[in-house]
C-alpha cells in the first residue's frame, strides 16, 4: 500500500487546512491510519489515531481542535485542522498499521507542509 498526503500549506493563525491521506489500495484491513507530525528540530510525534473500529485518539495539544476521520470507500484518512497556531507548523505524516501472523507493519505517506503564520 502506497499513501499519498496532500493538503499542506501556508495559512494564518485561526484558521483552517483539511489534509488528506489516499492509499493505493484498501485500508478497511489497516488496524489503525494516523497523522504524525515532526517540526523542525523535534521528535516525531502523534497528531491523531483512528482504529478500523472507528475509536480515535488526539494528542493533548490538538484536542478539540482537530478531527480525524477515514472514508473506507474512496479508501482515504482525513485530518480536520481548525484553530490553527504557529506551533501547528510541521511535516505531517499519514501513517497507517497492519498485523500479520508475525509481525507488524507500518506504511507511511511522503509529508506535507502546514505553515501556521502568526
Amino acid at each position: 500500500v502506497q499513501l499519498q498526503a496532500s493538503g499542506g500549506g501556508l495559512v494564518q493563525t485561526g484558521g483552517s487546512l483539511r489534509l488528506s491521506c489516499a492509499a493505493s489500495g484498501s485500508i478497511s484491513g489497516m488496524l489503525s491510519m494516523a497523522w504524525y507530525r515532526q517540526a523542525p528540530g523535534k521528535q516525531r510525534e502523534l497528531v491523531a489515531r483512528i482504529t478500523r473500529g472507528g475509536s480515535t485518539n488526539y494528542a493533548d495539544s490538538v484536542k478539540g481542535r482537530f478531527t480525524i476521520s477515514r472514508d473506507n470507500a474512496e479508501n482515504t484518512v482525513y485530518l480536520q485542522m481548525n484553530s490553527l497556531k504557529p506551533d501547528d507548523t510541521a511535516v505531517y505524516y499519514c501513517n497507517a498499521v497492519r498485523y500479520t501472523i508475525s509481525s507488524r507493519i507500518d506504511y507511511w505517506g511522503q509529508g506535507t507542509q502546514v505553515t501556521v503564520s502568526s
